[in-house]
């Protein structure tokens, strides 16, 4: 699952930390998130999202596998 979490940050000139602080993580959840190393459970997602005013869909793009 990939991303457009960090440019969706730096379109806002938000910091890691601004958003790590928004949604209730860390900022290396943030790092993580970015670099494609974890993903985001549904709360996560959902927070994410919400703090950026857009969808799950708009901000994290789902492959489909074995389709």
């Amino acid at each position: 699952m990939t991303n457009k979490i960090a440019q969706l940050r730096k379109e806002r000139r938000i910091s890691q930390a601004e958003l790590a602080d928004g949604v209730d993580v860390t900022r290396q959840t943030i790092i993580s998130l970015e670099s494609g190393r974890y993903n985001a459970s549904l709360l996560l997602a959902h927070k994410i999202a919400k703090y950026f005013g857009l969808t799950i869909e708009e901000v994290f793009l789902f492959e489909e596998e074995g389709l």
